[in-house]
């Protein structure tokens, strides 16, 4: 028999996987992961769900699968999503401090607050995260809490992330027909970062790329707080693509070849180097160009790269990257990336793994898991925050609640 357990359940919705991890909070306040399911995904293309009977089949093994695991029954989910219509830009909110002493009280950061989130976005979208960065008191910026200053303009600047509203709603409809109830969505560029970034690093300055199967999502945090996010439509998969089209091959095969002799750099010392790979049909066997396929390879992974480079150099960016640049994703497994992303970014690049959460340690030791990891850190953010005076909470506004009131 399952047991009733207060627990963090994170779901991650991908492109090649479904993944359910169910995680807890100990009283020294420390994430642990007790319990992971994962399957195939078969429903989902570029991070969106396209066949939602295919996709509520994926997402119900997986769930079941971590609550054998874990020994609990799995209620709610923080959910992940993501996709192409997912966007993020800065903002800036003001408001005028009205108290005859001018001293500014929690009502004043409220209000500010709630100015910053009134955005005029396209009709067709939501607000995804409203995730405050400073506060300035009449042109003063860099302060972090400004209740108990005194002042006549209070000021904050926020980073929005949204997406399609129906977009959106389709994860969420296809969750909530398995009598599961998702708490809340979150940006999984944003999990990502938040499961193997350092405060430090934070600090610095570092780019974080999520390279899955189906999507690239990126975000820079500077001086401490996220500056930057988006996403491409571009990921593993289209590796694979690019593969099955130059080398003539089904696209199972080209998958292999990937995996089994696929790198991010050419290399000096495969001029001539071929393959040869069996038929299944009784057809003459092909000869596979081992040169040809690093190549292919790396341009597409290179063009990843350069699309990344080029919005962060627009957003004038590049030189707050002090910490350098982070990997995580399934394709951060490909041999040689990092000196790839090293010559286009021209700074000290790490394929990174999950930090700060307990249990199952080796078994999450890999880049894949980082969003869902980061869900569950997410979740167990969200509720402290739900327990904590909103004023001791100054890192993140999650302001989706009103779109769950709408689905």
């Amino acid at each position: 028999m399952f047991e009733a357990a207060p627990v963090i359940v994170g779901l991650e919705i991908g492109t090649s996987k479904i993944c359910a991890m169910v995680g807890e909070v100990n009283a020294a306040g420390e994430v642990g992961v007790i319990g992971v399911g994962q399957a195939k995904s078969r429903g989902v293309r570029k991070g969106e769900i396209v066949d939602p009977g295919a996709a509520a089949e994926d997402i119900r093994n997986a769930i079941v699968d971590a609550e054998q695991m874990a020994d609990v029954e799995i209620r709610s989910v923080y959910l992940g999503v993501t996709g192409s219509h997912v966007h993020g830009f800065n903002n800036r909110g003001g408001h005028p401090v009205v108290s005859a002493d001018r001293d500014i009280v929690q009502a004043d950061v409220d209000d500010v607050l709630k100015n910053a989130k009134a955005i005029n976005l396209p009709v067709a979208n939501a607000v995804i995260h409203t995730i405050r960065q400073h506060f300035s008191v009449d042109g003063h910026g860099g302060i972090a809490n400004p209740v108990g200053m005194l002042g006549s303009r209070l000021e904050v600047d926020v980073h929005v992330i949204h997406g399609n509203y129906n977009r959106l709603q389709n994860p969420i409809r296809v969750v909530k027909g398995l009598q599961v109830d998702p708490e809340t969505i979150a940006f999984n560029g944003l999990v990502s970062a938040m499961a193997i970034l350092t405060n430090e690093q934070k600090e610095l300055g570092a780019l974080v790329i999520d390279l899955g199967a189906g999507v690239t999502e990126y975000v820079v945090y500077a001086g401490g707080i996220i500056r930057h996010s988006g996403v491409l439509a571009v990921g593993g998969d289209h590796v694979t693509n690019d593969l099955a089209i130059g080398l003539k091959l089904p696209l199972a095969r080209a998958e292999q070849l990937k995996l089994e002799h696929g790198s991010a750099i050419v290399g000096p010392n495969l001029k001539g180097a071929t393959l040869t790979l069996a038929s299944d049909l009784g057809l003459n066997d092909k000869t596979v160009n081992l040169e040809h396929l690093r190549r292919i390879m790396s341009l597409r992974l290179e063009e990843i790269f350069q699309l990344i480079a080029q919005d962060l150099d627009k957003a004038g960016l590049l030189d707050f990257l002090r910490a350098g640049v982070v990997l995580c994703g399934g394709v951060a497994r490909t041999p040689d990336l990092e000196q790839l992303a090293g010559n286009i970014f021209q700074l000290p690049v790490t394929a990174s793994q999950p930090c700060a959460v307990n249990g199952l340690a080796s078994a999450l030791n890999q880049p894949e898991f980082a969003t869902a990891i980061g869900l569950v850190k997410y979740g167990a953010f969200q509720q402290q925050r739900q327990t904590a005076r909103p004023s001791l909470v100054l890192s993140l506004a999650n302001s989706f609640t009103s779109f769950f009131r709408r689905a």
